[in-house]
């Protein structure tokens, strides 16, 4: 039995020397990649007539994956554009009736010309000149009734307009555009499913650069800043392999050793999140594991 222990101790010494020797020398720190997941959701409610999201696929922002039905939309918009044409007629026929209260009262001011011609020349009465004036100031009046009706018809208008304008921009979220450049990880919906606004339709991530969040002890902190290089060891086939990475951002404030160190006096110790940016060859997935060593 003692002997079957010397043998275990031994055999495990050799594999700690064996890793040390892969490294070259004792890592700094150990995490994990991880990407900036984005989830797109629906943003009009339909039956998706066809999508080409496909997972593990790389799309470019701009892309088309996929179309909603547009039916009620389309049937929406030329409701609201037959309205417009009504309103249209509407404001001819009241275009029409200013024109003839305008040339009415051209007519009065002539008539009133003439009669204040005769009032000075005692051809006239002072009624007679009374009532042209009246009759000039209803006319007035029903030309300020007519300009407010097409004021009133103009904002109905406007209001009609800005109807379509949001049916058009309704129409154009039914196409699924590929908001960022990204691959695809997860597909939440397939064709011939009822989409609804806010539903969850796919998620993407850029994968080109991965973020390797590691943690460092608080000694560390003082030889670690943003923009220093470092060395990511990413484990291979033949062993481990070697990417260079970029410190971009050291967390201000302390926290505790994370669950995923399971030890019990690193559990309790105060360590500070470090990310760093490692161009992505094709071999580094999200949540893959990771070694750094950090250029002195």
């Amino acid at each position: 039995m003692k002997s079957r222990t010397i043998y275990t101790a031994i055999l495990l010494l050799a594999a700690a020397l064996v890793s040390c020797n892969r490294n070259g020398s004792t890592s700094d720190a150990y995490g994990n990649f991880e990407a900036v997941e984005t989830t797109i959701s629906a943003e009009a409610n339909g039956r998706v007539l066809w999508q080409k999201i496909t997972e593990g696929q790389v799309y470019n922002a701009g892309d088309t994956l996929g179309q909603i039905d547009t039916t009620d939309l389309h049937l929406k918009k030329v409701q609201l554009i037959a309205q417009k044409s009504a309103i249209a007629s509407k404001t001819s026929s009241i275009v029409s009736q200013s024109a003839v209260y305008q040339q009415q009262k051209s007519n009065l001011k002539t008539d009133l010309t003439r009669i204040e011609n005769m009032l000075r020349e005692q051809a006239a009465t002072q009624k007679q000149y009374d009532d042209a004036r009246g009759a000039i100031e209803v006319i007035d009046r029903q030309i300020a009734s007519v300009n407010t009706q097409l004021a009133a018809v103009a904002d109905e208008t406007k209001a009609i307009d800005a109807q379509i304008d949001q049916v058009i921009e309704g129409i154009k979220r039914c196409t699924l555009i590929a908001p960022v450049d990204g691959t695809i990880l997860n597909r939440y919906i397939e064709t011939g499913e009822i989409a609804a606004f806010g539903k969850p339709m796919y998620k993407i991530a850029n994968l080109t650069t991965m973020d390797l969040r590691v943690y460092i002890s608080g000694d560390m902190l003082a030889e670690v800043k943003t923009g220093q290089k470092a060395r990511v060891l990413i484990d291979g086939y033949k062993g481990l392999s070697e990417l260079e990475g970029t410190v971009t951002w050291i967390s201000p404030t302390a926290e505790f050793t994370p669950k995923i160190i399971q030890t019990r006096e690193e559990r309790v110790n105060l360590v500070y999140a470090v990310k760093l940016s490692v161009p992505n060859d094709g071999r580094l997935k999200i949540a893959m594991p990771a070694e750094v060593i950090f250029a002195k």
